[in-house]
């Protein structure tokens, strides 16, 4: 009787999963140090100083998804085709819930 060998795609490795907490944890600090830098700057343009605190609030939002994906398996799956999102890009956006295509599709 032969055994069932088929398996669901594997979670990351330990060093790869601590690696993307790396990457995340970076780019968390990143987009605080310019959080606070923007509010301490009391002589830029309040339009402008708006604009860019909403943009690393989102961030910040985005990296804390990314860490909810990470511990439900599901890290580095595009969230609208499904498809495997490219290691360079999560190299460079650890942080994205999207390949390249799905998200030139959502910003065109």
């Amino acid at each position: 009787m032969p055994l069932d060998t088929s398996r669901t795609e594997p979670h990351p490795e330990p060093a790869a999963t601590h690696e993307t907490r790396r990457r995340l944890e970076h780019a968390r600090t990143t987009s605080l140090t310019q959080l606070h830098a923007l509010t301490e700057n009391t002589h830029t343009n309040e339009q402008l100083m708006s604009t860019q605190t909403s943009a690393i609030r989102q961030t910040l939002q985005d990296i804390d998804t990314a860490f909810a994906r990470l511990e439900a398996g599901t890290y580095g799956t595009c969230r609208t085709c499904g498809t495997s999102i490219p290691e360079e890009r999560l190299e460079i956006l650890p942080y994205t819930s999207y390949c390249v295509t799905c998200r030139h599709r959502t910003t065109a």
